[in-house]
């Protein structure tokens, strides 16, 4: 059984990968299919996003598609960036821009006012129709950058029950408790019950 991971984003196709590796399926993504117009992302919610790539995926390679889209949401700036977390410092900016974003709202708030979570929605759409998952992950955005593995906020947001930020987890750490990990697993039971396993 074919899906497509409908993204380009190599960090987040790897580490899906990684979260559905002990599945069946056999896991492509948008990078095996480049002449595919990019999705503009301008949903009202992470939910709206998932399923306009995930639609927009199977129109085109006609596989059944998943996507997912996930926000950073911290409590002290009224949950934002939320749904504009890869572009909150602008389009296509880095990673590091969005956290130097992030650091500069939240100076000098004290640590147990910076409380935040990720929350990730995956969506499938295939021609029997659309199903979604969501999930969240919670933690505390710290001032600094601590850690050198994962990518995006991974280096600021710390998960108080592990000790670590995401950053300093390993892959298979990071996998079990993230929101994409859980959302993915989540979303993999489903498909089972619909007889895609």
């Amino acid at each position: 059984m074919r899906l497509v991971i409908a993204t380009r984003n190599q960090d987040k196709v790897r580490e899906i990968c990684d979260i559905m590796k002990n599945e069946k399926w056999e896991l492509l993504s948008l990078l095996d299919f480049l002449k595919m117009a990019e999705v503009i992302e301008d949903g009202k919610t992470l939910l709206d996003n998932a399923l306009k790539k995930a639609r927009a995926s199977f129109v085109w390679t006609g596989i059944p598609s998943l996507a997912d889209d996930t926000g950073l949401e911290v409590d002290r700036l009224d949950g934002a960036p939320g749904v504009w977390s890869s572009r909150f410092a602008g389009e296509k900016v880095s990673y590091r821009r969005n956290n130097e974003k992030l650091l500069r709202l939240l100076k000098g708030v004290p640590r147990g006012e910076r409380t935040a979570h990720f929350r990730c929605t995956v969506a499938f759409v295939d021609r029997k129709g659309e199903q979604w998952v969501e999930d969240v992950c919670d933690g505390i955005i710290l001032p600094e950058y601590r850690g050198k593995g994962g990518f995006g906020y991974d280096p600021l947001f710390y998960v108080p029950e592990i000790g670590k930020t995401f950053a300093e987890m390993s892959p298979e750490e990071k996998n079990e408790v993230s929101h994409r990990g859980k959302a993915f697993r989540k979303m993999a039971e489903l498909l089972k019950t619909l007889k895609y396993a």
